[in-house]
């Protein structure tokens, strides 16, 4: 009784031959982004110069008018927890801005901005705030 039922038939990759058997990396040169894609991607991401050492790119603005778009070592504003700082080296960060004044740091000096609502997105030392959304 112990062996009463037969098993199913398992498939049999192992015994396929070279003639029907594709080669795993079949494809894979298709799959693969060719080099020019590559190229226009990084050039996308580069088209504003990196920012210097010890600062990072910020960007403010609304659907009509841009107010920063420049180097800055830090960014300053309210949301729902409070008041907060962006410096260089932050992580990945979204949060929903409450009415404040922004004030961000140049090497000339302050910049304040006096805002009602927005977002702000930080990633990679680039930091941009959408403004009356």
């Amino acid at each position: 009784m112990a062996n009463s039922k037969e098993e199913p038939e398992k498939p049999q990759k192992q015994q396929e031959t070279s003639e029907n058997k594709e080669p795993q990396n079949a494809g894979s040169e298709q799959d693969a982004p060719s080099s020019s894609t590559i190229e226009a991607k990084d050039a996308k991401k580069t088209d504003v110069a990196p920012p210097s050492d010890g600062m990072m790119r910020i960007k403010v603005y609304s659907p009509y008018q841009t107010y920063f778009d420049d180097e800055a070592s830090s960014i300053s504003a309210v949301n729902g927890t409070g008041p907060f700082d962006i410096l260089v080296g932050h992580h990945k960060f979204l949060t929903l801005l409450l009415p404040c004044e922004m004030n961000i740091v140049t090497a000339n000096g302050e910049e304040k901005i006096k805002i009602s609502r927005g977002i702000m997105y930080v990633k990679e030392d680039r930091v941009t705030v959408f403004l009356d959304v």
